[in-house]
């Protein structure tokens, strides 16, 4: 399991690990995907993110780990402006969150093992340190056997759980996934969504955005619903 979630050594840490007040966003002069949204994610809250396909999920997340900026409105996280933060200050946001993306990106000439410490590796951590960390994670994907074996040699649904080790293995404060559970069977879905609530449980904010509302409905976390460009609370 991983190391529990860092915290920012401010004592007065924001209660809100996610702020978005009238946030859009648009593909140039197209129409705004995204319209007024106002969002807020609590500290160690637990959320899924549902709508249909070209709602915007991905698109939000995107806003969330600052790899797109709001057209309008206002992005806090951690208790701090985000959506207008000058480049420089963006690593220093993503350090405390975990991402899983779609599309894996992996390294393709490292191995399952070296692809999940990377976060660690990159924070200058000893590979001692955290050798046992990096397998026990490995182990709980279920990829333990594949821990020398390169992506490309990988098959999508073990890309995906590696890709989700390596989100978490550094105990972020935030975790973004993106359908992290399309490319796996229902077991180890159930599996990875016990992953992610035992992160949760540690301190972690999570939100998770997926097709599937099974899922979401089981997992007892709050549900957000994004249609129309805009995201309201369907469950709790």
């Amino acid at each position: 399991m991983p190391v529990q979630p860092r915290r920012a050594a401010d004592a007065a840490a924001s209660p809100e690990t996610v702020r978005l007040d009238g946030v859009g966003f648009g593909y140039g002069d197209g129409p705004e995907v995204l319209r007024d949204v106002n969002l807020t994610l609590p500290r160690g809250s637990f959320h899924f993110l549902t709508g249909p396909s070209g709602a915007g999920k991905s698109t939000l997340l995107k806003l969330l780990t600052l790899t797109a900026r709001p057209t309008r409105g206002r992005l806090q996280l951690f208790g701090e402006e985000a959506g207008a933060a000058p480049r420089r200050a963006l690593p220093a946001f993503r350090r405390r969150m975990g991402v899983v993306f779609q599309d894996f990106r992996l390294l393709d000439h490292l191995s399952a093992f070296e692809n999940a410490a990377l976060p660690l590796r990159l924070a200058g951590a000893r590979p001692e340190s955290y050798a046992d960390d990096v397998a026990e994670m490995l182990e709980w994907v279920g990829l333990e056997a594949r821990a020398q074996t390169c992506p490309p040699a990988l098959s999508g649904g073990e890309k995906q759980r590696l890709a989700i080790a390596r989100a978490v293995i550094a105990g972020p404060e935030l975790i973004v996934a993106d359908e992290p559970t399309g490319n796996v069977d229902a077991a180890m879905a159930a599996r990875l969504l016990k992953l992610f609530q035992s992160l949760n449980r540690l301190g972690a904010t999570v939100l998770i955005a997926t097709h599937d509302e099974a899922l979401a409905a089981r997992s007892g976390a709050a549900v957000l619903s994004l249609d129309g460009g805009r995201v309201r609370e369907t469950a709790a």
